[in-house]
């Protein structure tokens, strides 16, 4: 059965937004309540690709030798209604 999520009131919530991210960037759920009524849930973001340098995605992609031809980006521009 999984854990329950943590619970912050506002005024809780707003001092302790520092430590609330933190947990939360550790896979935590955390709920914010007002009047002890659940009103929103700070939930992990899953970045989908973790890009952080040049050349991440080398030996990923294939590019053709017409890559940068005029009828490829021709091709390209019909595609995008700009011709």
């Amino acid at each position: 059965m999984p854990e329950a999520a943590a619970q912050f009131n506002i005024h809780d919530a707003k001092t302790n937004l520092s430590r609330i991210i933190e947990r939360v960037e550790h896979g935590e759920e955390i709920i914010i309540s007002r009047a002890g009524t659940p009103v929103a849930k700070v939930i992990p973001l899953n970045r989908r690709v973790d890009r952080a340098a040049r050349g991440s995605l080398a030996g990923q992609l294939v590019v053709t030798d017409d890559w940068d031809s005029p009828a490829v980006n021709e091709a390209i521009a019909r595609d995008f209604g700009l011709t």
